[in-house]
């Protein structure tokens, strides 16, 4: 405020003062506060409808339902703990917007094909929802314990189910054998504990865990049973995806139909391939993308496709471009070792071959296992002999080095020379020790005496 005046000073303060006045006497207008749902609401609600909002901040309220079946066989929801459990995997899942709705974006794209194989083995229908559980319908999915594919196969388990699989192919992955595979195992186990609930356990911990559990607690029901958390959640995680995806408009979810994934439109080629062949050479066939080779055939996990008769699939429209551009025999990769060169041949053998000749020979042979060396450990083997070579031409130039060498044996041998003769005239060979320290001066002390 300076260089105003004093009157200028004054007409501010007097406006600052009312305007404080002013605020402080009128309240400021802000939003409803929060007001929990009374006892009235509560107690009308039915199970899976949602409480209308009391106020602006309110969350809506959905209750689990009271009653469920899983496979046909009722779930003990009248049980207190049973239905708690129950609870807590509905309240996560039905409040968890984003997920639900990509699960209905996908299933159109998958549950067809998993439907029609339900169908084909006559089983219940609720076993597609634990490919949801497993992996979101995601066909890519990989966990940390090695687990893999829609299913989560482990390897173990998928080799003994039919499910092949290498560095460069992998059926684990692919929908319709990983399908197949699951409801051959999951029929297995039903067939086993007689109880579907029992089998959903045994498929997310293995046969041997549940058993050991039914051995050591006397219990022989899964809802009575005390097993590692995740399994004891695996259960009643799929009853809530079933409860939310069987009608999702109950619970608020209403997704438009051309927003779902359409599934894929794609035609099927088989191919004999009588060496390893890229995957760009067959996108390139078929006039697409190594992107879109991938997207449609999760089965390929490299770069390249090893000799074999496969099922791939193309984009759809593309199967005559492709039978007409792709040439198994010209697209087959060459070795990827290059190739050794021609050895030189040996020089005609002599009697007695040259110290030259000999190191000529010895670095051909060295070059030639360097050039053959491939990998990580060839290539620390190929560093070494260089080193080795590279010593061995050090020394072949060093004319000086050997020159003092033989210096240094001349001397040696007129030293013992002398010393043989001064022996021969009674002289001592080896000189007296020079004394040290206190050796010397006690001689000396010596010598005073």
């Amino acid at each position: 405020m300076r260089g105003w005046s004093h009157k200028g000073k004054l007409e501010a303060a007097t406006a600052a003062f009312l305007l404080v006045f002013v605020c402080g006497c009128t309240p400021l207008q802000t939003s409803a506060p929060v007001r929990q749902p009374s006892a009235a609401q509560v107690g009308e609600v039915q199970p899976g409808q949602a409480l209308a909002p009391a106020g602006p901040l309110d969350v809506p309220y959905i209750p689990a339902p009271t009653t469920m079946t899983l496979c046909g066989e009722p779930v003990p929801l009248n049980r207190e703990a049973v239905y708690e459990r129950f609870d807590r995997e509905f309240t996560i899942t039905v409040y968890n917007h984003a997920q639900v709705y990509l699960w209905l974006k996908r299933m159109p794209r998958y549950f067809p094909v998993i439907e029609q194989r339900l169908r084909y083995y006559g089983l219940p229908d609720d076993l597609k929802y634990v490919a949801i559980a497993e992996s979101d319908l995601l066909p890519n999915a990989c966990s940390p314990a090695g687990a893999a594919g829609p299913w989560q196969f482990m390897p173990s388990t998928g080799a003994a189910y039919g499910l092949a699989q290498s560095r460069s192919v992998d059926n684990r992955f692919s929908l319709q054998h990983s399908t197949d595979s699951a409801f051959m195992l999951l029929k297995n186990l039903h067939d086993k504990y007689h109880s579907w609930a029992l089998a959903f356990a045994a498929y997310n911990a293995g046969g041997r865990r549940v058993d050991d559990a039914m051995r050591n607690q006397g219990v022989h029901d899964y809802y009575s049973l005390c097993l590692p958390l995740e399994t004891e959640r695996y259960v009643f995680r799929i009853l809530a995806i079933k409860a939310i995806l069987t009608d999702p408009a109950r619970y608020g979810y209403n997704l438009p139909p051309q927003y779902a994934y359409k599934p894929f439109r794609a035609d099927q080629v088989t191919v004999s391939l009588p060496g390893p062949v890229s995957i760009r050479t067959i996108a390139s066939a078929a006039g697409t993308t190594y992107s879109e080779i991938k997207r449609l055939n999760p089965v390929l996990r490299s770069d390249q496709i090893p000799a074999g008769t496969y099922q791939i699939k193309i984009p759809a429209g593309a199967r005559e471009a492709f039978e007409r551009n792709f040439k198994p025999e010209a697209s087959v990769l060459l070795a990827q070792r290059p190739e050794r060169p021609a050895v030189r041949p040996a020089p005609e053998k002599r009697e007695v071959a040259s110290a030259r000749e000999k190191h000529e020979i010895r670095l051909a042979g060295v070059r030639r296992r360097i050039v053959a060396r491939k990998g990580k450990a060839g290539r620390r083997v190929a560093l070494k002999s260089r080193e080795r070579l590279a010593r061995t031409e050090a020394k072949r130039k060093a004319p000086k080095k050997l020159a003092k060498s033989s210096v240094h044996r001349a001397k040696g041998k007129a030293r013992l020379k002398r010393e043989v003769s001064r022996k021969a005239k009674g002289r001592a060979v080896h000189p007296k020790p020079k004394l040290h320290g206190a050796q010397r001066k006690g001689g000396r002390k010596l010598a005073r005496r």
